[in-house]
């Protein structure tokens, strides 16, 4: 391979980005390239594209490097020794950078591999151009039947959730009540998941009325307009014997959903906290906390939830509701992004 291709890139700290020519990447031992077919647009991006400089160097990142970090498209080239994959193959990538070599990745913790912190898209370059490189196998997972045009954000959107679910399920019992905060793209994956994996009746909150009525149609029992002061009540009588809810997933994170959700978590149940914008929990540690239960948080999703994910979607068990952009109109997806524009998740179409 060889030419240059066109990518969007982080030219400089606190600059927006660039539509510039680079050079196709070549394949290295082990590697792979991928023609991208499509990639997702995250939030995380537009903190990217704001980000000061000390804060990405600390994170090992230097510019310049092409965003987009959920990404699916066909095998373009192999590397001396890759086996398992063929010249055009769909493929997803999985999102989270790691090694595979270490105590974290050897137990299937894999996001909380220490390499995580730079991958593609993200400090590296990722799937917002016409080819990407990857630098090791594990990180394709072969799609049967899906439009890898559309895939992306299964990879991260998708199985973060998915991660979420997960880690709260232990705690659910049937018939116990759960609640989903904050049902934008990654909420709405959740409402989907607990409904297909529990026996519990799901609550959205959102502000936006177009989200609770998506997640009233996907599969939530019921919705609540947002966090008011009788929340918590109105949770607690939701749930058998007022006693709470099992599980609350709070996907935005700011001060009042982490100290409602804190709140409405029955004794004995989980409080996950995977919204990023940066609130706090005041209460000390007995009048905040539930009782023998459990609060955790996490960052991005690891291999298998990737795996699982696309297994849903390839066998019609969840929707991945998107709006396309061509690549020329990169910048306005991110300005529909970050206005909140109703219609799924805006994957760039390459």
């Amino acid at each position: 391979m060889s030419g240059t291709m066109k990518a969007y890139r982080i030219i400089e700290w606190g600059r927006a980005p660039e539509i510039v020519d680079v050079p196709v990447p070549e394949p290295g031992p082990g590697e792979v390239v991928v023609r991208v077919a499509g990639c997702g647009l995250c939030h995380s991006d537009l903190d990217m594209m704001r980000m000061p400089k000390d804060v990405g160097e600390s994170f090992g990142w230097q510019v310049s490097f092409t965003l987009g970090h959920e990404t699916a498209g066909w095998v373009a080239a192999l590397g001396k020794g890759v086996t398992g994959f063929a010249e055009g193959d769909p493929v997803a990538l999985v999102t989270p950078s790691s090694c595979g070599e270490c105590w974290y990745c050897t137990r299937g913790q894999d996001n909380s591999c220490p390499s995580g912190l730079s991958g593609r898209g993200y400090g590296e370059d990722g799937g917002l151009a016409e080819f990407v490189r990857v630098t090791s196998p594990r990180a394709l997972v072969p799609l049967d039947g899906l439009d890898p045009t559309t895939a992306g954000p299964l990879t991260d959107a998708g199985a973060t959730a998915f991660h979420a679910v997960r880690r709260a399920l232990p705690r659910i019992t049937p018939g116990g009540l759960v609640t989903v905060i904050g049902v934008g793209g990654l909420g709405s994956f959740a409402v989907q998941y607990l409904r297909l994996l529990t026996a519990a009746r799901v609550v959205a909150i959102d502000t936006d009325d177009a989200r609770r009525a998506l997640a009233e149609e996907l599969g939530a029992h019921d919705s609540i307009g947002g966090i008011g002061p009788t929340t918590v009540d109105e949770l607690r009588h939701m749930s058998d014997g007022a006693r709470g809810a099992d599980a609350v997933l709070d996907f935005v994170g700011i001060d009042s959903t982490i100290e409602a959700g804190t709140a409405a978590t029955r004794p004995g149940g989980a409080f996950g906290l995977i919204g990023a914008a940066g609130g706090k929990l005041d209460n000390s540690w007995f009048a905040g906390l539930p009782r023998d239960g459990e609060v955790f948080t996490f960052q991005g999703s690891n291999i298998s939830d990737v795996h699982d994910v696309i297994g849903l979607a390839e066998a019609g068990a969840i929707r991945n509701d998107v709006r396309k952009y061509p690549f020329d109109r990169v910048a306005e997806a991110y300005r529909d992004l970050e206005a909140g524009l109703p219609g799924g998740r805006a994957v760039v179409v390459l």
